[in-house]
């Protein structure tokens, strides 16, 4: 179901949304090479706590999965290859080099805020640093349709026609996501559609906008034995960004700027 946030729901979802930014803000001054994933993870929680707010992506279970392992930290650091979920732990040491896709949800007076980036490391490949360069771009499109009476796969038509323009795959099965209350609501924001169809957009809908886009030909990010991190399949990098938006009319607020 989707729900319609109203002005107080969305004013809490502006402070969530705000702390969100900060901790991303605070992380892209810290990040460096030789840092681990979990020094980073350790930083996120840390600042979230003094803020008076909790972790979302801690101890996290999909809703209706059973048997599933908790995600086991604050952070998803996603690394190179690395499409999402990537769980930080100490023996990962970021390289010069990488890019590293840092996803954080905040959780604060009952309300969500999600968001990433994707950062780069010292010296990079000229088309490493256009696909980071092109998935932002896809991410400010994609917002850019997120206003009343749009259907929602303005937005995915919008983020793939551009990413396709350049030669670079779509990760399908990862989606973007309606947020509130929850991390995930109703409806699914895929990265890939045809303009003028899906569900109309109404102000008041809150939506997580998070386009994932792949150097190389996999159109799927995949899990191996079970684990959370999702790999491209062809071991090409993948970038990833992510704002919390509110659909407006004229214009969507992003509530993680």
């Amino acid at each position: 179901m989707i729900t319609i946030k109203s002005e107080r729901e969305l004013e809490l979802m502006r402070d969530a949304g705000a702390l969100t930014a900060r901790v991303l803000d605070m992380l892209e001054r810290e990040i460096v090479a030789g840092m681990s994933t979990l020094r980073l993870d350790e930083l996120a929680e840390q600042f979230i706590r003094d803020h008076n707010a909790v972790p979302s992506f801690l101890n996290y279970v999909p809703k209706g999965e059973v048997g599933v392992t908790p995600y086991p930290a604050t952070l998803c650091v996603s690394i190179n290859e690395e499409v999402v979920h990537g769980v930080p732990v100490a023996k990962r040491i970021i390289q010069d080099g990488d890019i590293v896709s840092v996803d954080c949800g905040v959780y604060k007076s009952g309300y969500h805020g999600d968001a990433a980036r994707t950062f780069v490391i010292g010296t990079i490949p000229d088309d490493v640093r256009k696909l980071v360069d092109v998935t932002r771009e896809c991410l400010d499109l994609g917002i850019a349709q997120a206003v009343a009476g749009n259907r929602l796969h303005d937005i995915s038509s919008a983020i793939e026609d551009h990413a396709r323009s350049f030669g670079y795959s779509v990760i399908e099965n990862m989606v973007g996501h309606g947020i509130g209350s929850e991390l995930h609501e109703d409806p699914a924001v895929p990265n890939y559609g045809r303009k003028h169809t899906g569900v109309k957009l109404r102000a008041g809908m809150t939506l997580a906008i998070e386009p994932m886009i792949a150097l190389g030909r996999s159109r799927r990010a995949v899990s191996k034995r079970g684990a959370w991190v999702a790999v491209t399949e062809d071991g090409k990098p993948c970038a990833h960004f992510e704002h919390t938006i509110a659909i407006r009319e004229g214009a969507a607020e992003i509530l993680t700027k």
